[in-house]
């Protein structure tokens, strides 16, 4: 009867131990570009500049501020 409880565990933990192994979920080569490298085309928010860390974080503050919080936008 001990044996019997024993392999069980011994089973039940292995199975629970072998659903941990997670493999990467990659398809290739990672070829992630910065954030505020962005495009250069044409829908661009006039005064962004690609490549500019700086002017992308004011851009993003400044849409946070007026295009995005309600509160500044309520009568």
């Amino acid at each position: 009867m001990i044996k019997h409880s024993l392999l069980l565990l011994l089973t039940t933990s292995a199975l629970a131990l072998s659903a941990c192994g997670e493999k990467a979920q990659s398809l290739g080569t990672k070829n992630d570009a910065t954030a505020f490298s962005g495009a250069s085309n044409a829908f661009v928010e006039k005064g962004w500049q690609a490549g500019d860390k700086t002017s992308w974080e004011r851009q993003l503050n400044s849409r946070a501020q007026y295009g995005q919080n309600d509160y500044t936008r309520s009568p």
